[in-house]
């Protein structure tokens, strides 16, 4: 599997996105400068997730993206071929001509089930998992850096005591 940066920066967008629903269309200038990706880049990204109705744009005053779905209705697999990430660990994509160098046109690779079943397994884990799922995992740790936060900055005041 080659995932690259263009699928880790859409589910990045997609979760900073996802956190901020409610409060109105999110800029994706905004989320650049929050998550230090281009504005550019996200600009091809969120056209991509558009098309495939995973976000939808709010144009005017005030505009930006909305998720166009539940975040629990999208997985992480829906983002990623969305951006046209591909999900194969084959040589050949799929096409099984993954045959030797020394002999071309000869049968596939020998290891060509087993990258198969690996895609089959990476498909199946990514579909398996919620946009909702990551902005849930990230609620969780912003919970345990503030309540760590908290317990650090505790203050003891010691009142004198009266005397009889």
């Amino acid at each position: 599997m080659r995932l690259t940066t263009k699928g880790r920066f859409a589910v990045t967008a997609m979760i900073d996105l996802a956190l901020r629903q409610g409060n109105g269309p999110v800029t994706l200038s905004a989320i650049s400068e929050r998550q230090e990706i281009s504005l550019s880049y996200l600009e091809q990204l969120f056209g991509k997730l558009r098309r495939h109705q995973i976000v939808e744009s709010v144009r005017g005053p005030g505009g930006g993206y909305n998720l166009a779905r539940k975040a629990a209705d999208v997985s992480v697999a829906d983002i990623i071929i969305a951006v046209d990430e591909p999900l194969d660990a084959t040589q050949c994509g799929g096409k099984e001509n993954c045959h030797s160098t020394t002999h071309p046109g000869g049968p596939r690779c020998m290891t060509h089930d087993l990258w198969s079943t690996l895609n089959e397994k990476m498909v199946e884990y990514l579909d398996s998992v919620s946009l909702q799922d990551l902005v849930d995992q990230q609620k969780e740790h912003k919970t345990a850096e503030l309540r760590a936060a908290d317990k650090q900055s505790v203050v003891v005041i010691h009142r004198p005591q009266a005397v009889a």
